[in-house]
């Protein structure tokens, strides 16, 4: 296991989830109904020996504040990890001054403290599994200054279009760090995920910020390629990045698949998530529930498919819920016909009686609403 502490960034200003950002930030969206989009990241990292971890946030804090608590449900050793948040609120969301590299200048005196040897940086708005340990072994191995994660994708020209893509040589050097334009269909989509030692990080930051205000981390390694020896590394499994809110209704109800969903979970890499101890989902005589992701606390009378159902949801009699995502304690009336939507938390859908979206342009329900 390698001396290792780790780095978990913020959406930057390009990435906008609409609706449900307005509330909190991605990493605390809802997740197939149990977890939080950040427990995946920071389970990598518990899971991988990493137990020093440091969020980034930037705004509408209390929710994630509140998920993270103090670190205890990830399995992060008691006495000597720390789960740390740490703020950088000198700019606005859609702000061009709004970069990773701007909130670490804002925290360096924290990341100077640590004196691990290498840092693991991931991003607080994707979805994936790895094994960060095994991760830096080959970026070790390597000799490589820099070793960046990717996964190889198929349709490049209509997803993970705010995505950075990583062109590579035949010996996976990196040769350049470039947006994703939406002209090819395969490419290779960077998952902000970045391996290196801790003294070169706290220098390519110092270099950034003197170069431009408006530089990210990912705007230096492009400027640097030819310079460091940067590699790229291949992840398979599941992958999702969070973006924009098609993205996060796709990532969702992508993992109502079995097979899917095992790329993703399994026995031996547990994600962590904070628990709730609320009573089993009761099913009465009318409920018709299929192919859908069910969480505890509910009480379903209707008819519910294709869908994700969060904790504490009631679906009345003769309503039916397909295709949607339901986050914590919606109502859905007797009779209401819902489809294609994402219904924000303690939303009641009650009087309008159909409710009914495009699939390839989902809806979305504000938080708390009336309907």
């Amino acid at each position: 296991m390698y001396s290792s502490f780790g780095i978990i960034t913020p959406a930057n200003r390009h990435v906008w989830v609409e609706g449900l950002q307005d509330y909190r930030p991605i990493g605390s969206f809802s997740f197939l109904g149990r977890y939080r989009v950040i427990d995946f990241p920071i389970s990598n990292m518990s899971n991988s020996g990493i137990d020093r971890i440091q969020v980034y946030i930037r705004r509408k804090a209390v929710s994630l504040i509140d998920h993270l608590g103090s670190g205890r449900h990830y399995n992060i050793n008691s006495k000597r990890g720390k789960l740390q948040p740490l703020f950088s609120e000198n700019t606005g969301e859609h702000d061009i001054y709004n970069t990773d590299i701007a909130a670490y200048i804002e925290n360096m005196e924290e990341i100077e403290k640590l004196t691990h040897t290498y840092v693991v940086i991931a991003p607080s708005y994707m979805v994936y599994a790895m094994d960060y340990d095994s991760l830096i072994h080959t970026h070790a191995e390597s000799g490589a200054d820099i070793t960046l994660l990717y996964h190889s994708v198929d349709n490049a020209r209509e997803s993970f279009l705010n995505c950075n893509t990583l062109n590579l040589n035949k010996q996976k050097g990196v040769l350049s760090v470039e947006k994703n334009q939406g002209t090819a269909k395969n490419r290779n989509i960077f998952m902000d995920t970045y391996v290196m030692k801790r003294e070169l990080f706290i220098e390519l930051i110092t270099k950034a910020n003197k170069l431009s205000s408006m530089y990210t981390m990912s705007d230096i390694l492009n400027d640097l390629c030819c310079e460091l020896d940067i590699r790229g590394v291949a992840h398979r499994g599941f992958f999702a990045s969070i973006t924009d809110f098609k993205s996060y209704y796709d990532a969702n109800m992508a993992l109502e698949d079995i097979k899917m969903s095992q790329n993703l979970f399994s026995e031996d890499w547990p994600i962590y998530t904070k628990t709730n101890d609320s009573c089993p989902t009761r099913y009465f005589e009318t409920a018709e529930v299929t192919s859908s992701v069910v969480s505890n606390g509910c009480m379903i009378k209707g008819k519910v498919e294709n869908s994700i159902i969060g904790r504490g949801c009631v679906i009345k009699e003769g309503a039916v819920v397909k295709n949607c995502i339901l986050l914590t304690d919606v109502l859905i009336g007797e009779g209401v016909h819902v489809e294609n939507q994402v219904v924000d938390r303690r939303a009641k859908l009650t009087q309008v009686k159909e409710i009914v979206a495009d699939p390839e342009t989902p809806g979305y329900i504000k938080r708390g609403d009336t309907i």
